[in-house]
């Protein structure tokens, strides 16, 4: 393979192609990047921080183009108006605690001793982002890495290969020194032996679990830090107390904006069974009401999933599922836009479900979820920790102890209550067991882009 090639949801045909990077052009370019870093690491927090606010300004600019390549690469509807919201409050809030967080830990300043912990770039940084949230994701490493003086290295996902070269555009339209931000086409084979070569102090992977573990393969022995996010199976549950209107709004949107396609989708549902037939009611009532179709027409609420081997995904597991006795509940024939030959597919609301079905243990990314009644906090728990990934869970219920009390035994990286699907940028973003391991944002956010390094001075 020489090149990288994203074919439209839209009508399969191709949207873009690129020629793959070769080892010697990634050679010199890496070597720039690390003259660059050592210069860039030298001056000011603040002077960093104003130059990575400038280039998300720079990408605002661009929106309007912006929204009509994401539902062209990827299929979201343009009528959502893209992601610039949420990667200039992540951007700017890591901006805005970068001086304060890199600042050094002081031990000990007295006559005989200066005693204290700074933290040092870790040198060039490897961000591999995902197509989903194509300038979302990569942004959450991107703004830390290079606030804290280091140079970033993108590699983005072929689906929403643009992006990365958006991303190049922008910070250099904020004044961002040559070699500081590459974008790089790269192949698998080559991304592995660029990390297996000690190319990077920190290599940043949002993805697949199988590409976790390829990621992992690559950098054992190198001693590279490596932050891995990776797949979910994300639960919300609905407790007897619940507002069940802004439950059953929030889920459902939960479940199927963006297609389904989202990393802390709501994947997974559980209702109290006080309220299960009227969630479901209301459940049916709004998902009957979306419009499948191209996403380039505002009226579209829903696109093409990314790719129709991902429909196809969940095609099988919808299927599988009604085999094994599951019921589902919205008539695919009022979205006729789904033939079942390609990467249209319509939302799907399945009951009389167990954990004996894929649709209900296995990532599903797409758009469709599986409803249980439960009989309370004890059966909700045992069913929300059945899974292999912990990313997310969404706790719906008045009573905020009881929420923190049923947390603390759920085994996931955020618990929400009476939301889902956000990210809070004060808040760390990080997973456990198959979802993966480190964190972004918050202050934790620049451990992973910086090194503690220690002085220990006495004084004359």
């Amino acid at each position: 393979m020489t090149k990288l090639t994203c074919v439209s949801p839209i009508d399969g045909s191709i949207f873009a192609e690129r020629e793959l990077d070769s080892r010697a052009t990634i050679d010199q370019q890496l070597t720039a990047a690390g003259i660059a870093q050592k210069a860039w690491a030298s001056r000011s927090v603040n002077e960093r921080a104003e130059i990575v606010k400038k280039a998300i300004a720079a990408l605002e600019a661009m929106n309007d183009e912006i929204v009509v390549e994401i539902a062209q690469m990827m299929g979201r509807p343009v009528r959502y108006g893209g992601e610039i919201g949420g990667v200039k409050e992540r951007a700017y809030h890591m901006c805005s605690i970068a001086e304060e967080t890199l600042k050094p830990i002081v031990i000990e300043e007295s006559d005989q001793f200066l005693r204290y912990i700074a933290k040092e770039p870790v040198g060039i940084v490897l961000v591999v982002a995902p197509w989903n949230y194509p300038y979302l994701t990569a942004v959450n490493s991107i703004a830390p890495a290079l606030c804290a003086g280091n140079a970033v290295v993108l590699k983005h996902a072929t689906q929403t290969i643009l992006a990365g070269e958006r991303f190049k555009q922008a910070f250099a339209q904020a004044g961002l020194p040559e070699g500081l931000f590459t974008n790089l086409f790269l192949s698998h084979d080559m991304s592995s032996q660029l990390i297996a070569d000690k190319s990077f102090g920190f290599i940043n992977f949002t993805g697949s679990v199988a590409g976790g573990k390829a990621i992992e393969t690559a950098a054992a022995g190198t001693f590279s830090s490596v932050g891995l996010e990776l797949g979910g199976k994300d639960p919300g549950y609905v407790r007897a107390d619940a507002d069940i209107d802004a439950a059953v709004d929030t889920l459902v949107d939960g479940a199927m904006f963006n297609s389904g396609q989202c990393c802390c989708g709501i994947e997974r549902i559980y209702v109290h069974e006080t309220l299960f037939d009227t969630f479901v009611e209301k459940a049916v009532a709004i998902v009957e009401g979306y419009r499948l179709g191209d996403p380039l027409d505002e009226t579209s609420t829903l696109g093409p999933m990314a790719h129709k081997r991902f429909a196809d995904e969940v095609r099988a597991q919808i299927s599988e599922a009604v085999e094994q006795g599951a019921t589902p509940l919205i008539d695919p024939s009022l979205f006729t836009r789904d033939n079942g030959k390609d990467a249209y597919l319509a939302p799907q609301i399945l009951v009389d479900v167990d954990h004996s079905m894929r649709v209900m243990i296995d990532e599903s990314f797409g758009p469709v979820v599986g409803i249980m009644k439960v009989s309370g906090d004890e059966e909700a728990v045992k069913l929300m920790n059945d899974s292999e990934f912990g990313l997310t869970a969404s706790i719906w219920s008045k009573d905020a102890e009881a929420v923190q009390s049923i947390g603390r035994r759920i085994e996931t990286g955020t618990i929400f209550m009476n939301r889902c699907d956000y990210l809070d940028p004060a808040l760390c973003w990080t997973g456990c067991k198959s979802t993966g391991r480190g964190a972004s944002l918050s202050v934790l956010g620049f451990d992973s882009v910086t090194r503690p390094k220690s002085y220990h001075l006495k004084k004359s």
